[in-house]
């Protein structure tokens, strides 16, 4: 990959590691939300459990790739 596309890739993944969290900060406030609403209360486990998922994923996933990235663009530049 040349220099410009890893380095692309490092804000992609910066921005899925902030989306992540960001997911993590909302679940509080959106499961007040659900619970208010009433019509999904009796499955209020699966939707947070659903929503942690989600938030997981998208930290470990842009945190993937940003490691990755940024060691191929050391090991380019240490050549």
């Amino acid at each position: 990959m040349s220099d410009n596309k890893t380095i692309i890739q490092i804000v992609w993944g910066i921005v899925l590691s902030a989306t992540g969290l960001g997911v993590f900060f909302a679940i509080p406030q959106k499961m007040i939300e659900i619970e208010k609403s009433g019509f999904f209360s009796s499955n209020l486990f699966f939707i947070k459990f659903s929503f942690y998922l989600i938030g997981i994923l998208l930290l470990g996933g842009g945190i993937k790739k940003i490691l990755k990235n940024c060691r191929n663009l050391h090991k380019k530049n240490s050549e």
